[in-house]
């Protein structure tokens, strides 16, 4: 089977971001054909309609590693209940101007870490409202929100701690891959 490449996108900007981790992690437990580019955000001006005739180079360079993308994954923590700005940002400006959402018709999936309780659970959903409207193919199940209680549980290197979570990251990899495939027949 030919490379299937995925675009990801986290929404943290911390060196050693819990989703980082999260992200590899999923990266180590996918299949060999699932090749992984991380999306560089943290760059990018803030979205202004003014720009939509002459887009900047780092939001042309933004919407055209979408557009290389076969599939998306989208790795969040969560800032006031909802979808932290740098990524909100980056939604706004891949899918600018009007006629040229760079993410319509991709498979994704959403996940995310947090040391809260709930994981990322309402950032999940406020980024999922975005992405159905993004006309993005988002995976319903199995939901993924991941509470770090250590630091431990997921090293740098993506590497799962605790048995029972690679378990359960590697249902959501499956899942997911097939997902993916299912949808670029």
């Amino acid at each position: 089977m030919s490379t299937i490449k995925v675009a990801v996108l986290v929404g943290s900007l911390r060196k050693a971001s819990i989703n980082k981790r999260l992200a590899r992690a999923v990266e180590r437990l996918a299949p060999k054909e699932f090749a992984f580019g991380h999306v560089r955000i943290d760059n990018l001006p803030l979205y202004d309609q003014d720009f939509d005739a002459d887009y900047p180079a780092e939001a042309k360079r933004l919407k055209r590693e979408i557009e290389a993308a076969d599939a998306l994954l989208f790795v969040t923590p969560e800032y006031n209940r909802g979808v932290p700005g740098v990524l909100k940002n980056a939604l706004d400006i891949a899918s600018r101007p009007w006629g040229t959402n760079s993410f319509a018709g991709k498979p994704g999936a959403v996940i995310g870490a947090s040391i809260g309780a709930t994981g990322s659970a309402l950032a999940q959903q406020h980024l999922r409202n975005s992405l159905v409207f993004l006309d993005v193919a988002t995976l319903a199940q199995p939901e993924v929100f991941v509470q770090f209680k250590d630091d431990g549980l997921i090293d740098a290197e993506g590497h799962v701690a605790n048995e029972g979570t690679q378990k359960f990251l590697q249902g959501f990899v499956d899942r997911y891959a097939a997902w993916v495939k299912q949808h670029l027949k």
